[in-house]
């Protein structure tokens, strides 16, 4: 169900209403204050501080607790999103297609935000693929009343917050789509697509342009594919950017992972390889949302995009290959593959004299392990405070950060007897000597984000869900905005 903001100046009451509910029960609407079961509500919230619906006057209604602001503002942010995320999947229970939100005076626009980005991101659900009149899209029109004590939030502002939770969902559909909707030729059109809607322009090279551009890491890995590699190239150039030279976002966009040569051993890892595009697809919707919305960045996105398959013409441990940069690389695990890609990708930023690059790929199991699904493994030679910043817009959207060093002793790990380089080193610290492979492709301040945790979850977790999450376009959409806007 997808879900559209709107202001509303008044309650009505016949529409089915949210309420979030101040700390005493105050400021309740007049209209509903002498009907409303706040005895009750109290008994139940002092067992469960979670959302509930009840029915007042034969119509369902959404009771919200009040949550006191906490010493860390950012917990209390996201305690506000998972509130928001309960009364989505209330919503869900019942066939409502307009719902109002009545926020007390207390809640701040902030923490209201907050809830109402929950509400819109808990509501999603893949559209199956298969008889369209079975599975479609419903969408909630969800109009917001505020007190006159609260701080207002302006149409502009909601507008703007719906636009990013559908780029998280654009790009959460781009990670849960099957592998055969998202080869690499399908991949390239809907890029082109999405970039007419929102309004930034796309380049999509093919296998002649990717040759004349001597990407070997890209044509290493993609030959022994079916179909050949593409490289999307995304420019969102706006007449009143801040920044003169562009920041460049690079993602990782393996569309299935079968390891190459080195085969993935369990059905377990394969299953869920289709999301090993992940960083690429959070390029896409950060671009999408900075451009739909305006924001005056330039910005440009390079994709590298091919399949890892398994064939006679297909790269095996041994073998030797050039990349973009003239550096050559021994090919130890063929299972190594992304960061073959996105170094070429790296390598043809330089050409862009860029402000800074900040590559995304779900690129080592060796990240998950070290810090589990609950955040992402960074690291890079961007300045200090660049790299605290991004932190902070880590906490104030929950998609938590962790930096990893990249000590020159690490380069040991990658040193080859037959070549300049290898591109997987033993089996210590692995998610670290994956970033010391890029670093040797970067000459400007970056920044690598290794999403393999939190882009792609087994099991739910509140409002970023199962599956595909759209793990750092709102991380950083903040970021960007903040820092450069």
């Amino acid at each position: 169900m997808q879900i559209f903001f709107t202001v509303r100046e008044h309650l009505s009451e016949s529409i089915p209403c949210i309420y979030l509910l101040g700390e005493n029960f105050d400021n309740l609407p007049s209209t509903f204050s002498d009907n409303f079961p706040v005895s009750s509500l109290v008994h139940y919230f002092e067992k469960e501080q979670t959302p509930t619906s009840i029915f007042l006057d034969n119509q369902v209604v959404f009771a919200v607790p009040y949550l006191a602001p906490t010493q860390e503002n950012y917990v209390h942010k996201e305690k506000m999103r998972n509130q928001g995320d309960v009364v989505a999947k209330l919503i869900k229970k019942h066939s409502l297609n307009k719902l109002q939100v009545f926020a007390d005076a207390i809640l701040s626009k902030e923490s209201v935000l907050c809830f109402l980005e929950g509400l819109n991101l808990g509501s999603y659900s893949y559209e199956k693929k298969g008889d369209s009149e079975n599975y479609f899209r419903d969408t909630l029109q969800v109009e917001v009343v505020f007190s006159n004590e609260t701080e207002q939030i302006g149409q502009e502002e909601l507008e703007k917050l719906t636009t990013l939770c559908d780029a998280v969902w654009l790009t959460r559909d781009l990670v849960n789509d099957p592998p055969n909707f998202k080869k690499p030729s399908l991949y390239g059109q809907k890029i082109e697509e999405l970039g007419k809607e929102a309004g930034f322009e796309t380049e999509i090279w093919n296998k002649e342009r990717i040759e004349a551009e001597r990407m070997g890491g890209l044509l290493g890995v993609s030959q022994a594919s079916h179909e050949d590699a593409i490289f999307a190239k995304l420019t969102y150039s706006p007449k009143d950017a801040t920044n003169d030279t562009p920041i460049v976002l690079v993602g990782k966009g393996v569309t299935f992972d079968i390891g190459g040569s080195n085969i993935k051993m369990t059905t377990a890892a394969l299953e869920i390889m289709k999301s090993d595009m992940g960083g690429s697809a959070s390029v896409v919707g950060l671009i999408y949302a900075l451009a739909k919305n305006n924001i005056p960045l330039y910005v440009i996105g390079l994709l590298p995009i091919t399949d890892n398959s398994i064939s006679n013409k297909g790269l095996v441990p041994g073998d030797v290959i050039t990349m973009r940069s003239g550096a050559t690389v021994e090919i130890t695990n063929t299972d190594g593959e992304g960061r073959l890609i996105m170094a070429d990708a790296l390598d043809y930023a330089k050409e862009l004299a860029p402000e800074l690059v900040i590559d995304l790929a779900t690129l080592t199991g060796n990240a998950v392990r070290a810090i589990g699904e609950e955040g992402t493994v960074f690291m890079g030679n961007a300045d200090e405070l660049l790299k605290r910043a991004l932190e902070k817009s880590g906490k104030e959207t929950y998609e938590r950060l962790v930096e990893f060093p990249l000590w020159d002793e690490y380069k040991d790990h990658l040193k080859s007897d037959v070549a300049d380089i290898k591109n997987v080193g033993g089996s210590l610290a692995g998610a670290i000597i994956a970033g010391k492979f890029l670093e040797h492709f970067v000459d400007f301040d970056w920044i690598h984000m290794d999403i393999a945790a939190p882009a792609y979850l087994m099991k739910p977790s509140s409002y970023r869900g199962k599956n595909g999450t759209g793990t750092g376009v709102r991380l950083l959409y903040h970021f960007l905005i903040e820092q450069f806007s």
